[in-house]
């Protein structure tokens, strides 16, 4: 396989590995229980900021 075909496939891979990723995080919060799942929801805002203030 050359470069090019392992290039072209590239955002087939990384949007199906995003699908897969999404997946089971999407399974986990369903069947976590619900106490859990508010305080993950609840940490999204501070951890997003976090790694916004890191972005080079």
């Amino acid at each position: 396989m050359d470069y090019l075909a392992l290039a072209a496939a590239l955002p087939l891979v990384l949007g199906l590995a995003l699908l897969c990723a999404t997946l089971v995080c999407v399974v986990a919060l369903c069947r976590a229980h619900r106490s859990e799942v508010v305080a993950v929801l609840r940490a999204l805002p501070g951890l997003i900021t976090a790694l916004l203030r890191r972005k080079p």
